[in-house]
């Protein structure tokens, strides 16, 4: 057996985690797969999996080995998909990272539409607030609130989301209601940290023409963004957040908007990718798709009075 299709069996023993789901989802024999296996670790002089009468576990050398077939599977579709013709339904495997509030209240509400234009394609979405590294994760491409400081990644700016200021109204009780930025000396604010950073608790906001930072003592401070809606929540202080994540709360009155004539500054959202002159089929509609929804989802939301644009 060829030494691609032995990388395309390891990648389906990786994933569906048996030999036998592997050799069922490939139409190949339990026997074929395990021996193309035993082969493969033979070649590569490593051990891939740790087998037992009830489970199949992947050793460290494997998940590196997985990382690394996954691009090569992946640029090999893409180089067969330059000379396919451009009708031919887009289909496989797209993995896709984004913070937690995109995706449960953008993306995953809005994709029943992209299955039914594309239900070849097969998604893998990731809800994290923190930076990745595709190659080792094995990403296709990620949606992230910062512009790419990589210079081996091309980005694509998708939108703006308003962010606001809010809190609890227990906090609020207790501490009063700032009407101005001048209130704010006597407030306390929920620290976020990001991970292998050190942490600052201080609040932006455009005014003068420009972004003011006013740093507030914290008693509290958390990474992640469910984590930090929570702890706002809970009334430990100030929070900035976009208004797409805390839709609900507000609506429910568990957090209050506070100093709605000083916005933060809005956060951008960043589409980004491996560079290369052709994308995969399967990854160009996924690009192209989040680009469409976002820009029309803005267009709705402005005719609704909230404050939202693309930037191509």
């Amino acid at each position: 057996m060829d030494q691609v299709q032995a990388m395309k069996i390891f990648v389906r023993i990786a994933e569906l985690e048996s030999f036998s789901r592997a050799a069922e989802d490939l139409d190949l024999p339990r026997a074929t797969v395990s021996t193309t296996l035993k082969r493969l670790e033979q070649r590569l002089g490593v051990r891939l999996f740790l087998r037992t009468t009830r489970q199949v576990k992947i050793t460290e050398e494997g998940k590196i080995y997985y990382q690394r077939c996954l691009h090569l599977l992946a640029a090999l579709e893409e180089t067969d998909a330059l000379f396919a013709h451009h009708q031919i339904q887009p289909s496989g495997t797209v993995r896709i990272d984004m913070p937690h509030s995109v995706a449960r209240e953008r993306v995953i509400p809005s994709l029943k539409e992209f299955y039914q234009r594309y239900p070849q394609i097969n998604l893998i979405l990731s809800a994290n607030d923190n930076a990745i590294n595709l190659l080792d994760q094995g990403v296709d491409c990620v949606v992230r609130a910062w512009p790419s400081e990589d210079d081996n990644l091309q980005s694509r700016h998708l939108t703006d989301l308003v962010q606001i200021t809010c809190a609890s109204a227990a906090y609020l009780t207790q501490f009063g209601t700032p009407l101005t930025l001048a209130d704010l000396s006597t407030h306390h604010a929920v620290g976020y940290f990001f991970a292998h950073q050190r942490a600052e608790t201080h609040l932006e906001f455009v005014a003068g023409g420009g972004t003011e930072k006013i740093y507030l003592s914290s008693a509290l401070t958390v990474s992640g963004a469910d984590a930090y809606v929570a702890a706002g929540k809970a009334g430990f202080g100030l929070i900035q957040v976009s208004k797409l994540a805390v839709e609900q709360e507000l609506a429910l009155g568990t957090l209050i908007e506070v100093l709605p004539d000083v916005l933060p500054p809005p956060m951008p959202l960043y589409i980004m990718y491996p560079p290369g002159r052709f994308l995969a089929p399967r990854i160009r509609v996924l690009l192209d798709w989040l680009i469409t929804l976002f820009s029309a989802q803005n267009c709705a939301a402005e005719q609704k009075g909230l404050n939202g644009k693309i930037v191509e």
